[in-house]
């Protein structure tokens, strides 16, 4: 029995990470933009990264986005 998750689900989760960085941090690298996020979920969050689904971790990274990021047309 494979317990494999899907991995064309990527695509989709990579394709919208693209999009919010590029939409609300134009400027920022990537480790920075993954660094600033991690922290700010950890204290704000309070859960483990760690265990999160995609889903979830583009939800508070739209979260993140919307509080912290620049509002640039897409």
């Amino acid at each position: 029995m494979n317990d494999m998750r899907n991995p064309d689900r990527l695509d989709l989760f990579y394709d919208e990470v693209k999009r919010i960085h590029k939409q609300y941090f134009p400027d920022w690298r990537f480790g920075q933009l993954m660094a600033n996020f991690i922290e700010w979920f950890s204290i704000q969050v309070g859960l483990d990264i760690f265990y999160q689904e995609e889903d979830s971790m583009l939800k508070y990274l739209q979260r993140y986005a919307d509080i912290y990021g620049i509002r640039r047309k897409a």
